[in-house]
């Protein structure tokens, strides 16, 4: 399932971040990069420790736990604290699959990268390329979307980011372990969800809306992963 959830940080959120994240001091990208990913990593990022990683990061994950279409279409566990990078002059970031195992950072905690995540700061027009391309089953999708609009998408996928040839492509990056480890359940469980909710309140209390409701958390109950 690719997803787009629009809007996961305001205007001015988006402002307030991007003046915190340009004043940063940026590292090369290879140093968090795993033995497949460093050949084909061409990019900056933050500093995990980064003050400015976690002040931004706080923000993020603050705003997804107050988003109900974020928390309909990942149903998160665990969320990996953001990260942070950014591609300029040509840089890119080859074909590759990101980890299946991340630990946080400071804790003996590790977790599932069920889905990956990308937060844009910087609008389609600042850049040009910086293209994400995600191979799924049903052929290669080019995502660029604008600043403060997120893309959710399977850990499992094959993607790369296409070099940037003018300006600078801003984003955060993270992963989510989802209480549903699969991810045709996951997008069952949202039609579903979407489905009941389109509805609408005046029949929200029609028996068939109350059964295909518990049709849902059945359904959440039965295939869920707590642990």
């Amino acid at each position: 399932m690719i997803h787009a959830i629009p809007d996961v940080l305001t205007p001015a959120q988006v402002a307030e971040a991007r003046a915190l994240l340009e004043s940063a001091d940026w590292v090369d990208g290879k140093t968090t990069a795993g033995h497949q990913a460093i050949q084909v990593k061409d990019n900056m990022q933050l500093p995990v420790t980064s003050p400015v990683a976690r002040q931004v990061g706080d923000m993020i994950l603050k705003a997804l736990q107050a988003n109900p279409h974020f928390i309909a279409a990942a149903l998160p566990l665990h969320i990996l604290p953001p990260m942070f990078n950014r591609y300029s002059g040509g840089q890119q970031f080859g074909s590759h699959v990101d980890g299946s195992i991340r630990q946080i950072p400071g804790t003996a905690q590790r977790i599932r990268t069920d889905l990956s995540c990308t937060l844009f700061f910087a609008n389609p027009d600042e850049y040009d390329g910086g293209e994400l391309i995600i191979e799924d089953t049903y052929g290669a999708k080019s995502v660029k979307l604008p600043a403060g609009h997120m893309i959710l998408y399977p850990g499992t996928s094959l993607h790369h980011v296409k070099p940037v040839t003018r300006g600078a492509r801003l984003c955060s990056f993270f992963w989510v372990q989802s209480m549903i480890r699969d991810d045709h359940q996951r997008r069952l469980l949202l039609d579903l969800d979407i489905s009941i909710q389109q509805l609408g309140p005046e029949l929200a209390t029609h028996p068939a809306t109350v059964r295909l409701t518990g049709v849902y958390h059945n359904l959440l109950r039965h295939w869920a992963e707590l642990g």
